[in-house]
């Protein structure tokens, strides 16, 4: 078994898959999809785009590049945030990309 990260748009697609499979989900299932539907705004196929794009920048890493693709950010201060735990120093411009890769997607 392997693992992978997936965003929150797929999340809420694989569990409708599932959905119409079964008929029904567990508790839990219900609750994240729930949770995805609430939060993701864009389709699986943007989400992916956004993470591919964001992880051609030199300091961005998969797991940030999954957090921007689901969080959206559309202020500086959201960035920051995300990179918060990074112990990464973002620069204006470093900044400003992020948010335009964002941007063409809202």
């Amino acid at each position: 078994m392997s693992e992978q990260y997936v965003t929150l748009a797929e999340v809420r697609d694989l569990l409708t898959e599932e959905l119409d499979k079964r008929g029904d989900l567990s508790t839990i299932q219900k609750a994240a999809m729930t949770h995805a539907q609430t939060i993701a705004k864009i389709t699986k196929e943007q989400a992916n785009e956004i993470v591919k794009r964001v992880s051609e920048l030199e300091f961005v890493n998969e797991v940030t590049s999954y957090k921007i693709a689901d969080i959206l950010p559309k202020y500086p201060e959201d960035v920051r945030a995300i990179f918060s735990k990074e112990r990464i120093n973002l620069e204006s411009d470093d900044i400003q990309k992020i948010l335009d890769i964002v941007a063409e997607y809202l």
